[in-house]
């Protein structure tokens, strides 16, 4: 295996393995600040992240050459900046209603809200193995969301770490 194929399959290991602990560290955090506050300094953490990772590009000689953006591309990364804000703040908002293990549960319905929002925005297909996949994620979802089986009502937390998918 190429040297590049490891390094991204470790960055990529390492990217999903920080994300994963970002629920458990965040629902400790909340106990001590708002929601709004710790998605700020969520947001600071990522800047300074993709700060050294700029200073190691440069160090390196690998910065490459960024394309600028296009009129046509203006209304996607607006949208993307707007609930690139929200997701963090839906996320915490719903962290202090439901427990941190349910919330990380929930975070993989990102799998199933980001195949659909590319079939609908973008046109991508979907295999008939990913819309099973999907399914299932949904349906797990659903099961983890419902605070009451009887009454069939929802957690707002859970609702609340679903939308953060969606943004």
């Amino acid at each position: 295996m190429k040297s590049d194929m490891k390094h991204g399959i470790f960055l990529a290991v390492l990217a999903a393995a920080l994300y994963a602990l970002n629920s458990p560290f965040s629902k400790l955090l909340l106990d001590y600040m708002p929601s709004t506050l710790m998605a700020g300094i969520l947001y600071i953490g990522a800047g300074l992240g993709m700060e050294v990772t700029a200073l190691l590009r440069n160090k390196t000689g690998n910065e490459g050459r960024e394309s600028r953006l296009t009129g046509k591309e203006l209304p996607y990364t607006l949208a993307m900046i707007i609930l690139d804000i929200a997701a963090p703040v839906c996320l915490l908002f719903g962290l202090t209603m439901t427990t941190a293990a349910n919330a990380s549960l929930l975070n993989n319905f990102d799998i199933a809200s980001t195949a659909v929002i590319a079939l609908l925005v973008f046109g991508e297909k979907i295999s008939p193995r990913l819309w099973l996949g999907i399914i299932f994620v949904t349906a797990s979802c659903i099961l983890l969301s419902v605070d009451d089986i009887s009454s069939f009502r929802f957690n707002t937390g859970s609702l609340f770490v679903l939308l953060t998918c969606l943004c």
